[in-house]
């Protein structure tokens, strides 16, 4: 790996790599304590975080590093200079860009132009980091993860897509519920299902939740408008009300199945508060695991010299 952007871009075995790295840094922390002395991360931010930017920064910390958080009136990304440029001259300074935008372009052409590693911290196409995390508690919580059943409802989202692309590296079944019209973009589909052949997982599309969730080992959702989407809010609390996990929906699911969501959540939106509080949520695994995995991904792309 030379940056991490989308899991569709790493191998197989470099996936298995960073999740069995993440779950020994979660187990032996002060093994790696000095794994990135000295190196240090810009973050750059035009969304706003909390899950992303603490992990990162703390990650960087208890790593021997430093990270150096750009807010988007530092660098106003296109608009006060190129984004090539900018790449150009963090190269010069640091050891590594995170970067949580909304076009994807930008991510990808910081990384053409940086010869320094970039890590997608979010894109309105892929959220990589995220679903990394959400396999990692995935295979704490079932033992393994070939041949499990991932349920997501909701928004075909940036966070969908990704969820696709790991289950296409590790053999899981996804079955995607989506209102008509909001389904993911065929493109990531049709990446996934020529992943997936090596596994002959399945990969559905559909617009009935109850056959997603039916016998599902984990029941996935998430917000139903997202950043940059706050002008569609009204108009999709009126479409997604049938695919809010709660307590009836969850019931069509495997006895032991987990529920998980990203965060934030919108409690009485896409999930009920006695879901999301119920002993099958793992919600804050997820999200302590984002500074496991972010840990692992930081050591593979500045660690090596």
């Amino acid at each position: 790996m030379k940056d991490f952007i989308s899991v569709n871009d790493i191998t197989k075995n470099e996936f298995e790599e960073i999740l069995n790295l993440a779950q020994d840094i979660k187990e032996n922390p002060e093994k790696y304590k000095n794994k990135l002395k000295d190196k240090i991360l810009a973050m750059i931010f035009e969304k706003p975080s909390l899950r992303t930017r603490v992990t990162f920064e703390i990650g960087m910390l208890q790593l021997g590093g430093e990270a150096i958080y750009l807010s988007p009136n530092d660098i106003q990304m296109g608009k006060r200079e190129p984004v090539k440029d900018i790449a150009r001259n963090l190269e010069r300074w640091v050891d590594g860009i995170m970067i949580r935008t909304f076009g994807h372009e930008i991510v990808l052409e910081l990384a053409e132009y940086a010869n320094i590693p970039v890590i997608n911290g979010l894109s309105d196409l892929l959220h990589p980091c995220q679903a990394m995390a959400d396999f990692m508690t995935l295979k704490e919580k079932k033992g393994k993860l070939k041949g499990l059943k991932l349920a997501y409802l909701g928004d075909g989202n940036n966070v969908a897509h990704s969820l696709i692309f790991a289950a296409s590296k590790c053999g899981v079944n996804i079955s995607i519920a989506t209102p008509p019209g909001y389904e993911p973009k065929k493109e990531i589909i049709e990446k996934a299902r020529e992943n997936a052949k090596d596994f002959g997982n399945l990969i559905e599309i559909t617009n009935d939740p109850e056959s997603a969730v039916k016998d599902a080992d984990a029941v996935y959702t998430d917000v139903w408008a997202s950043m940059g989407q706050e002008q569609e809010r009204e108009k999709r609390l009126k479409i997604f009300p049938p695919y809010q996990v709660n307590r009836k929906l969850m019931s069509l699911a495997k006895e032991d199945a987990v529920f998980m969501h990203c965060l934030p959540a919108h409690r009485g939106e896409e999930v009920t508060d006695d879901v999301i509080e119920s002993h099958q949520s793992v919600v804050f695994d997820q999200a302590e695991n984002r500074l496991h995995v972010q840990k692992a991904i930081m050591i593979l792309l500045m660690g090596r010299e």
